[in-house]
């Protein structure tokens, strides 16, 4: 009876965990006129020996978004008892709240499901320099479960100039750099795609030939829930402004994209909108707190109202979460991946 009761409780806390791991990206929508959801928390690093990849994926967030929260942080071991900023408090971008919006600068995908009143947030992977993925409205064109791969001309000529011979289709299955889902997009000829990966490492960097990519169980929660035809609105915005109802003002700034290998994101000019000119001239911005926010990259709003204290936002202390498990899967497709 004692072992049963203590089986039961396990099945408890793994269910518990489970569900609290499934709605860390999910946020209420906020009200119309504002921009900010969620909240920061404090992670306490164990000495568990696991990356800074793997706390992040129990947050669902990007590995750059958690380096942009902590820099100097090692990404294959940080210190045991270091506290980690987990940054899951932003502003949403300034675009329609319908169907999916990938921000490329902020490595995060948006999806409002219709009817609801909340949006769910993803971290991607997107195109690596000189890969760039287009800036574009557009819609999901196709659903595609246990997806092939056909590597496009560019992509073999590329493996090949490194001594690596592609195969002209790779098939379905865990060892399918496409992941088990893809959602194709009504843009170029097709080759442009959102979907999974096979790798445990790259998600919230700039690691494909221009698709979007989502770690395993994220991709098979967007694939099951996204309609064929949902609009798509692909943006690059490293910078965010809101002024919220009750007068607060903030900046969210991320790193930019590098155009070429020898630019540095972290110093980079960035270019502001007419908005967001506006926004800085405004007598009620800390023009100061902006500056600084602008230099510091935190990927975190900060607020920056005269006279309010400049902090991004409260802080929690909270446990990590567990994430499920992948499955398997083949439909052709040629992508830049």
């Amino acid at each position: 009876m004692k072992r049963a009761l203590i089986l039961l409780g396990v099945l408890f806390a793994t269910v518990l965990t489970g569900a609290q791991a499934a709605s860390m990206n999910e946020y209420p929508l906020p009200p119309p006129g504002s921009r900010l959801i969620g909240e920061n928390t404090i992670y306490n690093v164990p000495n568990d020996g696991r990356s800074l990849e793997a706390i992040a994926a129990d947050y669902k967030i990007g590995l750059l978004g958690m380096l942009e929260a902590n820099p100097g942080t090692d990404p294959y071991l940080p210190t045991p008892g270091t506290a980690l900023t987990i940054p899951t408090q932003m502003l949403l971008p300034d675009t329609p709240r319908e169907g999916i919006v990938v921000n490329l600068a902020e490595l995060r995908l948006y999806y409002y499901p219709a009817g609801e009143d909340k949006v769910i947030v993803y971290p991607i992977g997107i195109g690596q320099t000189g890969m760039h993925t287009p800036l574009k409205v557009t819609s999901v064109s196709q659903k595609i479960p246990n997806p092939t791969w056909t590597p496009t001309a560019n992509i073999r000529k590329r493996y090949a100039s490194q001594g690596v011979t592609l195969p002209g289709v790779v098939p379905a299955g865990p060892e399918n750099p496409m992941g088990l889902f893809a959602m194709r997009l009504a843009m170029g000829h097709g080759e442009y795609l959102i979907h999974g990966t096979n790798a445990n490492f790259g998600i919230g960097m700039r690691v494909s030939s221009g698709c979007i990519r989502l770690r395993p169980d994220d991709i098979e929660a967007l694939f099951n829930m996204v309609p064929k035809g949902t609009r798509v609105q692909i943006v690059n915005e490293p910078v965010k402004v809101s002024v919220e109802p009750d007068g607060k003002r903030y900046v969210e700034v991320h790193q930019p994209l590098s155009k070429v290998a020898s630019d540095d994101p972290q110093t980079m000019a960035i270019a502001l909108s007419k908005n967001q000119k506006a926004f800085v001239a405004d007598e009620q911005t800390d023009k100061a707190m902006f500056d600084s926010a602008i230099v510091r990259r935190s990927g975190m709003p900060v607020l920056v109202s005269v006279g309010q204290d400049p902090s991004a936002a409260s802080m929690a202390p909270t446990e990590p979460q567990s994430e499920g498990n992948d499955t398997t899967g083949g439909a052709p497709i040629t992508s830049v991946n």
